[in-house]
């Protein structure tokens, strides 16, 4: 498991990605709250949500903390550029700078 526990936790992340864009697509949709809970894709959405909890468990057994959580951060880089592609949204500079800043934080808790 130890020797996976990247891998995995890159899974999860994906998971967590895919959750996100699924919740925002069927949020979208139209209709009230009660069809946005019962939307399949807000269904889906919450069941990568699951499924991305349970791979980060596991990574969790043998990865620090403090290295696992800032590594999920990867996440908001992954859907904010997506979020651009696929709703459209705006990429503006200030997002970018934060993506930067993101991924030099990400840098930092790695080589420590």
């Amino acid at each position: 498991m130890e020797q996976y526990r990247y891998a995995i936790l890159a899974v999860s992340i994906l998971l967590g990605v895919i959750g996100q864009l699924l919740l925002k697509w069927g949020a979208t949709r139209g209709g009230g709250v009660v069809a946005q809970f019962l939307s399949l894709w807000s269904i889906g959405g919450l069941g990568c949500y699951f499924a991305a909890a349970m791979g980060y468990m596991l990574v969790l057994r043998s990865l620090p903390l403090s290295v696992a959580y800032p590594t999920v951060a990867t996440s908001y880089i992954v859907v904010m550029v997506a979020s651009h592609f696929v709703f459209q949204e705006p990429l503006t500079w200030n997002g970018i700078a934060g993506v930067v800043c993101i991924i030099f934080g990400i840098f930092l808790v790695h080589s420590a």
